[in-house]
């Protein structure tokens, strides 16, 4: 295809607190971003959702003054392209109206499916064939919880989604869900890509009221309506998009072999991209597909800034910048205590909601700040061991981009390089995985030859590397064991 200038398309990235529009150019250049919130509501029992129409309602404001502002500079829209927050769940009714609010990844009323799941080895089974843990995280087993809890909403359903596949399917009439966020769902067996019975059983659904399955580079079209609301051409090139964890690895360019992605927030995550599916055998990595036969292989962690964010809370409101230049001064090793962070339950490598939290080794002379670095130490020893689970399936790691707000704190990223000794090379990255989702979508619009050549021209660029320091890595090295033992300890305490 031959290049036209002033031409970009839209990433549009679903997450799971803000919906961000990003237009980037076929040089891969960040053009613009807009965002608008998308507030999870959480409730009793674990509810974590998102207002469907709320979402809709800020996809629609978001796109359209990004057209504007491409009008304004005179740059045309060549097409959308979607990522979105994995493992998200909504019923619709026989005119496709939403019955339910969209459960989020971080909704855990399920936790006693995938508990009793796991507890009779079924849900290992499932874990290997279809790549997603037993968790309650997974859509598998919202189903299941649907079906026990809410019997009658079941019957009244026709058919099941996630919130991406709403949005397309309200600008472009088809019901759809990518390959990518498919494999997400624990309903998708990894070898056919197609969905797997024994995960419908368990699920109590059919596959034929769930959407059609397509690849993450399917092209669809936009609907005339809602063209007109959002200020762009009918018949634009819609591009089905994938989820945002195997984006953010195509943003960062982190999509050939032992090149990892480590993202930190309030959450965090890590993973490799591989040319196979595939899990290790104690099943405590995830595996989702990218696209173009290109698979993501990691884990992600519940607990990383949110640890420090509780420890600034906790100790009368100190001030969080000020709390973690405190930690700072503290030794590595926290002076023999040990953080065990898991004040939201754990995912990676445990994928227990119930895990508890500790600080284990008190002394008198431990004050806040000892606190504070032993629970940063332990996000570092629970990425580490994410790591260690990605080389236990097979996946080498010679090399890490690393992104996210907390790294801006030098205590975050010297802890996190430590913890996997090995130098990180941190970018703002403030675009995205809506700059994966357009870096996908000119892929599908036959702009690009393959996805790893896109994230090379992209350029990327780290601000700057941190390299690990021997002395902190040998004593994260030697302690990483009892982080193990001791959350196996307690979780047999009696809660």
């Amino acid at each position: 295809m031959m290049k036209v200038a002033g031409e970009i398309v839209l990433g549009i990235d679903l997450g799971s607190t803000m919906t961000k529009v990003v237009a980037v150019d076929r040089a891969h250049r960040l053009i613009s971003a807009v965002e608008r919130p998308a507030p999870m509501r959480t409730g009793r029992d674990g509810e974590a959702v998102h207002d469907p129409g709320e979402v809709l309602a800020g996809v629609y404001d978001a796109v359209r003054e990004s057209a504007e502002v491409c009008v304004r500079r005179g740059l045309a829209v060549r097409g959308l392209s979607f990522s979105a927050a994995m493992h998200t769940l909504l019923a619709l009714g026989p005119s496709d109206d939403p019955l339910t609010p969209a459960l989020s990844w971080a909704d855990t009323r399920s936790a006693d499916v995938a508990r009793r799941l796991r507890a009779n080895g079924g849900g290992t089974e499932l874990h290997r064939a279809t790549g997603t843990p037993v968790h309650p995280m997974s859509p598998m087993a919202k189903l299941a919880w649907f079906s026990v809890h809410e019997p009658e909403l079941v019957r009244r359903t026709t058919r099941w989604c996630g919130l991406k596949d709403l949005v397309l399917l309200r600008f472009t009439g088809r019901l759809v869900t990518d390959l990518s966020c498919a494999s997400g769902m624990g309903l998708m067996d990894l070898r056919n890509s197609r969905w797997h019975g024994p995960a419908l059983d368990v699920a109590g659904v059919s596959g034929d009221r769930l959407p059609e399955l397509v690849p993450p580079t399917e092209v669809l079209t936009l609907l005339p309506e809602p063209a007109r609301a959002l200020g762009l051409p009918a018949g634009l090139p819609v591009v089905a998009g994938a989820g945002d964890g195997p984006l953010a690895n195509l943003a960062v360019g982190a999509t050939v072999p032992g090149m990892a992605a480590l993202s930190l927030g309030t959450s965090g995550a890590l993973r490799v991209v591989r040319d196979r599916p595939g899990v290790d055998e104690q099943g405590r990595v995830f595996c989702y597909y990218l696209a173009d036969g290109l698979w993501v292989l990691g884990g992600a962690v519940s607990n990383a800034g949110v640890v420090a964010q509780w420890a600034a809370e906790s100790f009368g409101g100190a001030d969080l910048a000020d709390l973690l230049k405190e930690a700072a001064q503290v030794e590595p090793g926290a002076e023999g205590l040990i953080g065990l962070p898991h004040l939201l339950g754990e995912r990676a490598p445990w994928w227990d909601p119930d895990a508890r939290g500790a600080l284990v080794g008190l002394r008198r002379g431990h004050g806040r700040a000892h606190l504070t670095r032993a629970m940063i130490e332990g996000v570092g020893q629970q990425l580490a061991l994410v790591r260690d689970s990605v080389l236990a399936a097979g996946s080498a790691i010679t090399a890490v981009r690393a992104t996210g707000g907390a790294l801006r704190s030098p205590l975050w990223a010297e802890v996190l390089a430590a913890a996997l000794d090995m130098p990180l090379e941190i970018t703002d990255d403030a675009a995205g995985s809506g700059f994966g989702a357009a870096l996908l979508g000119w892929r599908a619009l036959g702009a690009l030859p393959s996805l790893p050549s896109a994230t090379s021209e992209a350029g990327f660029r780290a601000h700057r590397t941190v390299m690990p320091d021997p002395v902190a890595a040998r004593r994260m090295a030697a302690t990483r064991h009892l982080t193990e033992q001791l959350y196996r300890v307690l979780r047999e305490m009696p809660w």
